[in-house]
């Protein structure tokens, strides 16, 4: 295991950490699309707003109000329900608390002198988010290692009294303590460790330069669904984390190829609204390709969730609607050829999905999940660009991070017969 996962502390990734602004579950639909849009990993942390109103709130108490994490995929699923399309504008200013899936494992509260290896442990465990007090006096500091903290640079000083008189020098009065510890919190993401460990690969190798495949990366459990199949299925496949289900043709030898993803980072910041009528109404396939303007009626008759939804309308006497076109450009993505499913050839842009080798370096799948701010990807075969072996998540690369691997780890029968041919 790396020696940086021991020195460092949970307090050495809050630098610069914007403080945590509470979204409650009383909050519309309409207002979490914003929010998501600001946020990472496609989803935002929901709260019951506080009943001890001028109290001061302990770990236990705040833990209990986090209620779970809301997605784009959840909010785009809610919109696609037959309800939600007949009435959009009512549906925009529907409660966060009747969209979001209660799960309150997926946040824990941590101190600020938490060692890293620990928190990883936690994020493997299944914790999305860790909740970090900003305010809070800190005693402790990262061996060997110089940090920034409350705005004021901590030398390291291994001498304990010293420690003791720089503690006591940030520490705030006991007479304003109570209002300054109040609500200063930043939340950190696995995200963030991602991008911390990518700074320290020289101190994890050789595991970034190993290939995922050697390194059992490589999740072969992976939710998926048939092109031809209605996009909205995809929806009752529970991916769990991550939230991504690959959309790919069977071929002959039963292998999968993918064509596209529904995933809560492909419709992270995308036209909700149509994303919605199109989950609803086109195949997954069709979905994930995306349709133009200019598609032949014979295959795509109507993109207008405006006409639809006029025509429930009027048959229901009433009503608002909002006028939206479907188009690839409107959720997100680029056109393509309108030959789906009829001797196409593969369109590689936007709405391709983001795969890697199994050979790929663990390195890189670090690289790219980071620069496309992914929380996945997808592993296609060394000779088949299309043919779908698995995807590596975040969970998946922080096991690997935190496990040394067997192939690098001499047994002791090994070092014994070496020994033995050199005394020879």
């Amino acid at each position: 295991m790396a020696s940086v996962l021991l020195y460092h502390v949970v307090g050495d990734l809050t630098v610069g950490k914007p403080e945590l602004v509470e979204f409650c579950d009383v909050e519309t639909v309409e207002s979490a699309i914003r929010a998501i849009g600001e946020s990472t990993e496609c989803g935002i942390p929901v709260w019951k707003r506080s009943s001890h109103v001028g109290m001061i709130e302990n770990n236990e108490m705040r833990q209990q109000r986090f209620v779970g994490i809301l997605t784009s995929l959840d909010i785009i699923s809610f919109l696609a329900k037959t309800p939600c399309l007949e009435d959009q504008d009512k549906a925009m200013k529907t409660q966060v608390s009747d969209v979001v899936v209660p799960n309150n494992t997926l946040l824990k509260i941590v101190d600020p002198g938490t060692r890293l290896i620990d928190a990883l442990e936690m994020m493997k465990q299944g914790v999305r988010r860790l909740l970090v007090p900003k305010s809070k006096v800190w005693k402790g500091m990262s061996k060997r290692f110089s940090i920034l903290y409350n705005g004021k640079w901590l030398k390291n000083i291994d001498n304990g009294s010293s420690n003791n008189l720089i503690a006591n020098a940030n520490r705030p009065s006991s007479s304003s303590a109570a209002a300054y510890m109040r609500d200063k919190f930043c939340c950190l993401s696995r995200e963030d460790m991602i991008r911390f460990l990518i700074g320290c690969l020289g101190a994890l190798a050789p595991l970034p330069l190993s290939s995922i495949s050697s390194l059992g990366v490589v999740n072969l459990n992976y939710s998926s669904i048939e092109a031809s199949l209605p996009a909205v299925e995809a929806t009752q496949k529970h991916p769990g984390d991550p939230t991504a289900v690959a959309v790919v043709e069977i071929t002959q030898d039963g292998r999968h190829k993918i064509l596209g993803e529904i995933s809560a980072s492909k419709l992270w910041k995308c036209d909700y609204l149509a994303a919605a009528w199109a989950l609803a109404n086109l195949s997954a396939g069709q979905f994930v390709m995306g349709a133009e303007d200019n598609v032949s009626s014979r295959l795509l008759p109507d993109f207008s969730v405006n006409s639809t939804i006029e025509e429930n309308k009027v048959a229901n006497g009433g009503g608002s609607a909002r006028a939206r076109k479907f188009s690839s450009r409107s959720i997100g993505f680029n056109p393509v050829s309108p030959s789906f499913g009829m001797g196409r050839t593969m369109y590689r842009g936007r709405s391709a999905p983001l795969t890697c080798k199994t050979s790929s370096s663990l390195a890189a799948v670090m690289a790219q999940m980071l620069s496309h701010r992914a929380n996945h990807v997808w592993v296609t075969e060394d000779d088949n660009d299309d043919v779908l072996v698995g995807m590596v998540s975040y969970a998946d690369i922080l096991v690997a991070v935190t496990k040394q691997p067997a192939a690098f780890i001499p047994s002791t029968r090994s070092i014994t017969e070496l020994a033995s041919e050199i005394q020879s």
